[in-house]
């Protein structure tokens, strides 16, 4: 190490991240202090990777940060994250903000403070890229005067914010390719709950924990949509066919709207979600480039409605991982069996076969069987169940009869890796 040039020592520096490991280093040698102080990147306080940050007072703690901030120069990332800490003084986070943001690339932050200060203002107007906002309020947007002109990757956690003023925000940043929502607080002005966003730039969008009647996203280069534990009366997406990957996990939604913006998907995931087949299948079947597809613990709304093999072969014929998991009970057993498998077609190109049931019956293994049949090339199969705790002997035969019947069906396809996941 003494052969190493100051800089980069300093760059090694800038990987221990936290801001405790980079103290004991900088107290080494007269080099090392050098490095820290002239040449460190980045830093992280985070009352996760030390206790103590807990154990100190409020104040005892402010300026422990910012001996330390201000002994840096030229910092391109922070991160203060203090989830058990009580309320830091306002104007101490306004010097840390101030002495640093001319420099800073990305800014993880999540601090209270009395009274609560417009992080906007701060580092509005500089070179930040990132800014990961947690636990804080967002109020009086003025997108000509509060500009992020660098900011590509946005994320606001339990962020008080209005309708209007996130939407001002997302105008504010002209470049934005990545926006997180995680349940957010928005204040609306009226009885309907309604949430409009534009952007032509934004590339990905997750949103999660949101409740509200409307939500319309207007982003003409969007290619990621993740949806997660959110309840909509009507998610509307206009854009320009870019999109490319689209999830919904354990989401309620009455009318999902995703317009001409699916041509070009090739990742559909879709779990815990009540789905019209036919409507959904309508939406998704111009999807012809789509090479991986997951309907995992969907529900139907109509009884008796099945995902049949032969529409997904003929529709995704560049389909190369397909995972299936739904309730196998007995009473669907002709229309899992008949309808679901009927038609000729195969699956040529999918390698990866998951498959899941909520029952372990013989209707799972039939389900299993017809389904290896029309993957002639694959690779490997996953076979996923739920087992109860509490078994009754008859539970027990049936699962022991499927692992025979499995046994005795991959015999004859010894080049398939078969993995077995029970919860």
């Amino acid at each position: 190490m003494d052969y190493l040039p100051v800089e980069v020592v300093g760059n090694i520096l800038s990987h221990l991240g936290a801001a405790r490991d980079v103290i004991v280093a900088s107290a080494t040698c007269r080099k090392w202090r050098e490095a820290c102080q002239k040449h460190l990147h980045t830093l992280s306080f985070n009352s996760h990777d030390w206790p103590l940050y807990r154990d100190v007072s409020t104040s005892r703690l402010e300026i422990l940060i910012t001996q330390t901030l201000f002994q840096t120069t030229h910092l391109q990332g922070l991160s203060i994250l203090m989830d058990d800490v009580d309320e830091f003084s306002a104007s101490t986070v306004v010097a840390w903000l101030m002495y640093t943001r001319e420099s800073l690339q990305w800014l993880f932050y999540n601090v209270r403070t009395n009274p609560n200060i417009n992080i906007l203002d701060i580092c509005g107007r500089q070179k930040l890229e990132m800014l990961v906002l947690a636990h804080n309020s967002v109020s009086g947007v003025e997108p000509n005067y509060q500009r992020f002109l660098c900011l590509k990757s946005l994320s606001l956690s339990y962020v008080s914010i209005s309708a209007l003023d996130l939407n001002l925000l997302l105008t504010a940043c002209p470049k934005i390719e990545v926006l997180a929502l995680v349940n957010p607080e928005i204040a609306m002005s009226d009885a309907q709950v309604t949430v409009e966003l534009n952007s032509t730039t934004l590339k990905s969008i997750y949103i999660e924990a949101i409740s509200l009647d409307k939500f319309i996203l207007e982003a003409d280069s969007l290619e990621n949509l993740h949806l997660k534990d959110c309840a909509l009366e009507l998610f509307e997406l206009v854009g320009k066919g870019t999109l490319k990957y689209f999830k919904i996990d354990d989401v309620s939604i009455i009318h999902l709207d995703v317009g001409e913006s699916v041509d070009n998907l090739e990742t559909v995931d879709v779990s815990n979600f009540t789905i019209n087949w036919s409507k959904f299948y309508q939406m998704i079947s111009k999807s012809s480039t789509m090479t991986s597809l997951r309907l995992w613990d969907v529900v139907f709304d109509e009884e008796g409605e099945i995902v049949d093999v032969e529409t997904i072969a003929l529709c995704f014929p560049q389909l190369n991982h397909l995972a299936v998991s739904y309730d196998l009970r007995d009473d669907l057993r002709e229309g899992i069996l008949h309808y679901g498998l009927q038609g000729l077609s195969l699956l040529e190109n999918v390698n990866v076969l998951e498959l899941g049931s909520t029952v372990i019956n013989d209707v799972f293994t039939q389900w299993v069987t017809g389904l290896l049949q029309r993957c002639p090339n694959l690779t490997k199969l996953v076979i996923h169940g739920v087992i109860s705790e509490t078994k009754t002997h008859e539970e027990c035969q049936m699962l022991a009869n499927f692992t025979s019947s499995i046994v005795q069906l991959m015999r004859r396809y010894v080049h398939v890796d078969v993995q077995f996941e029970f919860e």
